[in-house]
């Protein structure tokens, strides 16, 4: 039933909740500094609240990793990820949580257990659904951004999206969509790699990829701030943070609305999203139903 186009719909994208970044960045012992995460749980619930409030529902809300601060094997760890799931059970059960896996997720070079254990907590690390005939593609970033540990696994996720576009070919589906958490690029394509983009190489095959397939648009986090580029018609979108953030953006989320033309979106704060809820003009497009 999904593979049919049935008229505009909006879903919400988050970013980094990263509960236990806020004291470690603050204290300026990003390694161990994680021990307390109030302030992120209030702003999880906010979130949460905001979102539940909307009308009409949302398809899903999807997090775009780094879910908790802590990295695998590190003391917090559990804590932050009991405490986060316990804000997002609050989520109206209609209203699908998707999640994506960071660099705290899985660690920075992951290897088979700490997926697997990732796996165990939150589902799969990549996989593909979709929402009236729009396509969305889930993937793990970390794969390319340091497979060194599991090759095969990277190999494995390679095979598995080269069939996944195929799929998407055979069914015509209106967009295709992508979620991951490192951004191919924050601004430019060619820009140089660091700590937040993906490796130059790397990074020009996936867009090549990408953009052959017909991909529209790739959301992600990671960069704790607001950024995004595009590439011979792929548009990359970089979220900030519901927690932490680094540069001069709020805590907040993006309202992202699937047209049959287009995918028009919007940065809120919370507590712009809270108070006001989505604006006119986005809603609009959403009343103009097939």
């Amino acid at each position: 039933d999904e593979y049919q186009w049935k008229g505009p719909f909006y879903f919400i994208q988050g970013a980094d909740p990263q509960f236990g970044l806020m004291k470690a960045w603050a204290v300026g012992d990003t390694n161990n500094g994680d021990d307390e995460w109030g302030e992120e749980i209030k702003l999880a619930e906010q979130a949460v609240q905001a979102i539940n409030k909307l009308n009409p529902k949302p398809k899903f809300f999807v997090l775009c990793g780094d879910l908790i601060h802590g990295m695998p094997g590190t003391q917090w760890r559990k804590d932050q990820e009991h405490d986060l799931k316990n804000v997002l059970k609050n989520t109206d059960q209609d209203i699908p949580l998707v999640f994506v896996s960071g660099n705290h997720d899985i660690g920075n070079t992951p290897t088979r257990e700490t997926i697997d254990n990732y796996c165990k907590n939150w589902g799969d690390d990549y996989f593909s659904f979709w929402v009236g005939g729009v396509f969305f593609l889930v993937l793990n970033s970390q794969l390319y951004f340091d497979s060194s540990k599991c090759p095969e696994l990277k190999r494995a996720q390679d095979v598995w999206l080269n069939e996944q576009l195929a799929v998407a070919e055979k069914h015509k589906c209106k967009h295709i969509i992508v979620f991951q958490h490192i951004p191919l690029f924050l601004r430019k394509p060619d820009e140089d790699h660091d700590y937040f983009n993906l490796e130059k190489s790397v990074r020009q095959e996936i867009m090549e990829k990408f953009h052959k397939a017909g991909i529209k648009a790739v959301f992600s986090g990671h960069y704790h701030r607001n950024a995004g580029g595009s590439y011979r018609g792929l548009e990359m979108v970089v979220s900030s943070a519901i927690g932490c953030q680094l540069g001069e953006d709020t805590h907040g989320l993006r309202v992202v609305v699937v047209t049959d033309e287009k995918i028009v979106h919007r940065y809120y704060s919370l507590n712009e999203l809270s108070s006001q809820g989505i604006e006119k003009e986005l809603l609009d497009m959403l009343g103009k139903q097939n």
